[in-house]
């Protein structure tokens, strides 16, 4: 994409081609208003958002606040096919120069954005445009909004764009170095607040979801284990719950009944490089064994174990789910009321997915759930119109995001979303149908 240059005023992208003819829309609503298929509504919404869009290079924090709003109030397609390029770098630049509230309204709207153009090329474009200064931005930041907000950008741009596992790998590899940063001789480690534990454990599984089992190797899915367990003990609750859901989606991923087919499966009890020893399997299930006790434990907590008592309910009923997971491998099944619909899950990543776009999408969840497509691709939902009947050939357009490419990538989401449920139906005893593979 462009460089940034320097004006007196303000701070503008140059841009290629394809950008420029993206402009800042001074004289859209004067061509919507000659459209006579356009209602009096949809040209007004349209132009506070063009309004907006012009207004970040100078009221940032109002305009980042009323796009927020559009976009969680409709689905901006059409204002989206027009402005994507623009949009996106006016919100990079606020993450490199914004205040903490602007941070945070821009990352959510570069998530907003992601969410609404689905499946395809400018998914893409949004991760790979993004990833870089968002993990500046990450290294930089210190305030406790500015970091998770980033964190759930990050998050959500990744579970929309990441079609290459490197992708989604690299993107968890970020978050997970904000609790675990990589030191140099000039890092000083820092100690992560329960807020921020609570939002990394929870991006990074929430990205987990995505993929396969054979993703964690024996050292990081011991590692990782090792210190989930270890923030089960901790006195934050939202800690203890992120945790808690972490490590439901690693043991549904079936990753310990793949070692331990390994082990069965080797001659003579060698071990092959970056493979599994029977000792080192022998420990794995100890750290299971250890998980399930904490758990067990927490799904009966009496409550003080924590200054938030709202959430303790929360807390009990998780980890009563997850020991009856991880002892019996029954995952936990929900029914979430979508307007007239329900949304039903059957497995801890489809939970866990359905929370975390809960959370981010807030207020427009709702509205996201009945007209997004790549969220019915995800949750394999279809909703019903409101009133009955069926969708117009119109409505059917405006439920698809604006890109070329969306039918080839979407038939690669539902065949990876596929793959997914085949290995989570693997499920808790693998170890059999995998040794006859």
């Amino acid at each position: 994409m462009g460089r940034k240059s320097q004006r007196k005023n303000a701070t503008m992208f140059d841009s290629d081609d394809d950008t420029s003819s993206v402009s800042s829309s001074s004289t859209m609503p004067s061509e919507r208003l000659l459209n006579p298929g356009m209602d009096e509504v949809t040209v007004l919404k349209d132009a506070l958002l063009d309004q907006s869009l012009d207004a970040l290079y100078e009221k940032r924090e109002q305009a980042l606040a009323t796009i927020v709003d559009a976009f969680n109030s409709d689905l901006q397609y059409e204002f989206v096919e027009k402005k994507f390029a623009t949009l996106l770098h006016q919100c990079l630049h606020c993450t490199k120069k914004g205040s903490t509230k602007e941070t945070s309204l821009a990352t959510h709207v570069i998530g907003l954005l992601a969410l609404t153009v689905g499946l395809g090329d400018h998914a893409q474009e949004v991760l790979e445009e993004s990833v870089t200064p968002l993990s500046q931005a990450l290294k930089s930041g210190r305030e406790i909004l500015k970091i998770t907000s980033i964190l759930e950008c990050l998050a959500v741009i990744t579970f929309v764009g990441g079609n290459d596992p490197e992708q989604t790998e690299k993107s968890m590899q970020i978050i997970w170095q904000m609790i675990h940063p990589k030191l140099g001789s000039n890092v000083v480690a820092t100690k992560p607040s329960p807020a921020v534990i609570s939002a990394v454990v929870s991006s990074w599984a929430f990205l987990l979801t995505t993929v396969d089992r054979w993703t964690l190797g024996p050292k990081i899915f011991q590692e990782t284990v090792t210190y989930l367990s270890t923030l089960l003990e901790k006195d934050d609750r939202s800690v203890r719950i992120a945790a808690g859901e972490a490590l439901a989606v690693i043991y549904e991923l079936g990753t310990l009944e793949k070692f331990a087919a390994e082990v069965k499966g080797s001659a003579n009890g060698s071990v092959k490089e970056g493979g599994v020893s029977q000792e080192a399997l022998m420990h794995m299930h100890g750290l299971k064994a250890k998980v399930t006790k904490q758990v067990r434990e927490l799904s009966v907590e009496a409550g003080g174990k924590g200054s938030a008592k709202k959430d303790l309910n929360t807390q009990r009923n998780l980890f009563k789910d997850l020991v009856e997971f991880l002892e019996d491998g029954y995952a936990p099944e929900t029914s979430t009321k979508v307007g007239g619909d329900y949304l039903q899950t059957s497995t801890w990543y489809q939970m866990i997915q359905l929370n975390y776009l809960k959370h981010f999408l807030g207020g427009g969840f709702i509205k996201h759930m009945q007209e997004n497509e790549f969220l019915h691709d995800v949750f394999s939902f279809t909703p019903k119109k409101i009133g009955g009947g069926k969708l117009s050939n119109d409505e059917k357009r405006l439920f698809k995001s604006p890109n070329s490419a969306l039918n080839k990538a979407r038939t690669q989401f539902l065949a990876k979303q596929r793959m997914l449920a085949k290995n989570m139906n693997v499920g808790h005893y693998a170890a059999t149908a995998m040794e006859e593979e």
